[in-house]
């Protein structure tokens, strides 16, 4: 893991886990973070979740099915990682998709990409970006992290169904699928560089991630973060429950 200022990351993100849920607050702190694609008039949909939740692979293999280039810049606002990116998208009426993952393996690789957290920031972070959500339900669709991996294609179909629209379904095929995981690890190769550090961040399946994912989990399991733990689980069974409904 790298080594970065912990006492300084620790509290940047519990303010902006904590400001993420005030659009007035939020947007603004996005834009000028330049953190993901923010919705506006030309946005034909949002796609958000708490990070390592298939965000990457959802919003490259929605716009492969649109035939949008460049990842669908412009028409998909994604990562900012923020409630209220998913709050003014119900206001504005534009379609939007939530992803959820399992809070254990969600939670485990965020503190990978972020060795500087806590587990139990991050779970706060986790209960911080879902909750303020529940009340909006009726605004979105949900895609859980095992359908967009293997059948993004009826969540797809589920938006057109909610929101009277007609966007493609993505066909997970061998081919469209290493087209996407090809996008994702262009992408982060770019960044970071070839593998492990590369292997930390990219969208896809890893053996080398899931291995320090088992070297954290008896901690996650820990007795100290049962309260916390609890409540992500809780809060994860009513997501998934949702399916994409307006229940």
């Amino acid at each position: 893991m790298d080594r970065v200022p912990r006492a300084p990351a620790r509290a940047a993100y519990e303010v902006m886990s904590l400001v993420a849920r005030h659009p007035a607050l939020a947007m603004p702190a996005a834009r000028l973070r330049r953190h993901g694609e923010l919705v506006s008039p030309s946005t034909d949909v949002v796609i958000e979740g708490y990070p390592r939740s298939a965000n990457s692979f959802s919003v490259a293999a929605f716009a492969l099915a649109q035939g949008w280039p460049e990842g669908g810049r412009g028409r998909i606002a994604h990562h900012t990682h923020a409630p209220a990116h998913v709050i003014a998208a119900v206001r504005a009426k534009v379609p939007a998709i939530v992803l959820v993952r399992d809070p254990a393996d969600a939670v485990l690789e965020f503190v990978i990409v972020k060795p500087a957290l806590t587990l139990r920031q991050a779970l706060r972070g986790y209960l911080r970006f879902y909750e303020p959500l529940i009340a909006y339900r009726s605004g979105f669709v949900v895609g859980t992290f095992e359908e967009v991996t293997a059948d993004l294609g009826a969540v797809i179909e589920r938006l057109n169904r909610r929101f009277g629209t007609s966007f493609v379904p993505f066909e997970h095929t061998p081919e469209n699928v290493q087209a996407c995981f090809d996008a994702m690890e262009g992408y982060w190769s770019g960044l970071v560089g070839t593998g492990p550090a590369l292997e930390r961040f990219v969208g896809r399946p890893s053996a080398l991630r899931e291995g320090w994912k088992g070297d954290l989990r008896d901690r996650y399991d820990g007795p100290e973060l049962t309260g916390l733990r609890e409540r992500a689980r809780l809060v994860h069974e009513r997501f998934a429950g949702l399916n994409g409904s307006t229940r």
